[in-house]
């Protein structure tokens, strides 16, 4: 009998070789721009069964966006204050402390379907250390229930994995200060953005925890990373040991670990491998990243699993050519004959102008293409 698409998945992070290789993807933009919802940022519970008829539609795994299987509260004197504003475009972050404030803003932008940061809440020295004080008080509530629900509804076609939240340099580099300000930060001030970047791990490590408390079988790490701008001596430097620890703890407690780099490779596929990732999720090959399908499993190993493989360009209706959208495919599916530690997945997710005809094409390609 055929494998499901959760059995493959399972299979691939346990080192075996399923009969196909999985087909997996984050529809979950692309789906919320069709209906016209707009997920608001702050959002930790996300109903939304629409995306799973969506993914068993178009016989496509599902493991993300489905919410946090867990709530963030903050300790003592930190007061937190979310929400949409009167405009009903921008949304506001705001953390109070006894030693200051810091905001955030973000505007919703019909053309990218998203919201996007507009007023970065870290600018100065003083708000550095605000931001050290308020996120290194956050305390972590289970909420797995929220997991158990979701595994019913997504069933033979769903992984539902547990993120946790940046790490510190990634919530700088990502959301709090942008990438210029922070290079320069911690060019600038050393002493102090290592504290405050510890600081909010060991806070992370708390975090992971509770998490792996859980029933979840996989756990990914949120980090958007992006050679061009965490490279890996950055990165070995003021995260390493922080990734380090998350690994081991995740790895004792008998948990597989995932870790998202949708941006450039060149360098720290072969970082990640050493820290001790199981999986890169939302790797994104030429054209449009550094290194063709070939040269990531070079780079990564044959034991590291790779997780993507279809660049956002060519899934756009920009792009008219489906015989290059299937070569890229069949490129990407060639990598099982070199480890079956392969998943084939949107390079991070589906762009909102996609037609739905190339979503439904692929798990045909990967059925009649990808078997062992």
């Amino acid at each position: 009998m055929a494998m499901s698409l959760r059995e493959r998945v399972l299979a691939v992070y346990r080192g075996e070789t399923p009969d196909v290789v999985p087909w997996f993807g984050d529809l979950s933009h692309w789906h919320v721009a069709k209906r016209g919802v707009k997920w608001l940022p702050f959002m930790t519970d996300v109903r939304d069964t629409g995306m799973i008829d969506l993914h068993r539609q178009v016989n496509c795994g599902v493991y993300l966006n489905m919410g946090q299987f867990f709530d963030v509260v903050f300790d003592g004197d930190v007061q937190q204050t979310q929400g949409l504003l009167a405009d009903g475009v921008t949304t506001t972050w705001r953390l109070e402390t006894p030693i200051g404030v810091i905001e955030e803003l973000r505007r919703f932008e019909e053309a990218s379907y998203s919201y996007n940061i507009v007023q970065r809440a870290v600018r100065t020295l003083d708000d550095v250390k605000v931001f050290a004080y308020a996120m290194s008080r956050r305390r972590y509530l289970p909420r797995f229930e929220r997991y158990h629900e979701w595994s019913a509804i997504c069933g033979d076609i769903g992984l539902p994995v547990a993120s946790l939240s940046y790490s510190g340099l990634g919530f700088l580099i990502s959301r709090f200060m942008g990438i210029d300000r922070t290079i320069y930060a911690l060019n600038d001030w050393p002493t102090e953005m290592r504290d405050a970047i510890d600081a909010v791990n060991d806070n992370c490590l708390q975090g992971l925890d509770m998490l792996l408390q859980g029933p979840h079988e996989v756990l990914i790490l949120g980090d958007n990373f992006s050679s061009d701008v965490q490279s890996p001596r950055l990165f070995e430097r003021w995260s390493a040991a922080y990734f380090r620890a998350a690994t081991r703890r995740i790895h004792a407690a008998g948990k597989y670990v995932a870790v998202h780099v949708d941006g450039r490779l060149r360098g720290l596929l072969r970082a990640m491998a050493e820290v001790g990732m199981d999986c890169i999720d939302a790797v994104t090959p030429t054209p449009g990243g550094d290194l063709t399908p070939e040269e990531c499993r070079a780079e990564a190993g044959p034991d590291l699993i790779l997780w993507g493989g279809i660049p956002p360009a060519l899934w756009s209706r920009t792009n008219r050519s489906d015989e290059a959208f299937i070569a890229a495919i069949h490129r990407w599916l060639d990598l099982r004959s070199r480890s079956p530690r392969l998943v084939l997945a949107p390079g991070d997710q589906v762009p909102p102008d996609t037609d739905r005809y190339r979503i439904e094409m692929v798990a045909e390609i990967c059925e009649e293409y990808g078997r062992y």
